[in-house]
């Protein structure tokens, strides 16, 4: 899915030619409201996607084909040297990223490795999303430190509700804010974040 014609035109060109016909554009749209039904149409292996389409944008569109077609792989794509749309396609369900700056023949070796199950990344990003930061990335209020330190210690619903004077629907709607604000899909990976960002410390 991408809103540079020349850019799929290359693509639709190189693919067959470069890949003994193993890879070819089967569809393509600069319309991220409409990727997930196109996806859903033509059943592809694998969908490209640009992160900077119009609204509603590419990490919607990841969303969902991530949503409405599993099985297809998904590799986010943006011409931005910024790491933090990347991260958010990743969160989407996107199994790589490519910067938008590749030739499309650089592109092929790395796309036929996430056809071949791997998960690809630019080292500079892979760095990005490895290296520990000590900053705090979300301004959590005192209760929500003690719900994320609950959180961190093991801690289970009904414990937590004790601890907190709460109920335990409470603690449910709390987590669910926590997990949102950190941008985290579990129980173990707020943790984690948190423990990078030196919030549990403190």
């Amino acid at each position: 899915m991408d809103d540079h014609p020349l850019f799929v035109r290359g693509l639709e060109l190189l693919l067959p030619l470069s890949t003994d016909n193993r890879a070819e554009v089967v569809g393509s749209t600069g319309d991220a409201s409409a990727a997930a039904a196109m996806v859903s149409r033509c059943m592809p292996d694998l969908a490209l996607v640009d992160l900077h389409m119009p609204a509603p944008g590419g990490i919607r569109a990841v969303a969902a084909i991530r949503r409405t077609t599993p099985r297809v792989r998904v590799v986010a794509m943006s011409g931005s040297t910024d790491p933090a749309p990347a991260l958010d396609a990743l969160r989407a369900g996107a199994e790589g990223y490519l910067p938008k700056t590749s030739e499309p023949e650089e592109l092929l070796p790395p796309l036929l490795a996430i056809l071949d199950g791997w998960a690809v990344l630019p080292a500079d990003l892979l760095r990005a999303v490895l290296r520990p930061s000590r900053a705090a990335p979300v301004d959590l209020d005192d209760e929500e430190r003690r719900l994320l330190r609950a959180i961190a210690a093991g801690r289970n619903t009904v414990d937590i509700a004790e601890e907190l004077h709460v109920s335990e629907r409470t603690v449910k709607r709390m987590t669910a804010t926590l997990l949102r604000k950190l941008r985290v899909s579990t129980r173990a990976e707020a943790a984690a974040v948190a423990g990078h960002a030196g919030l549990l410390g403190e």
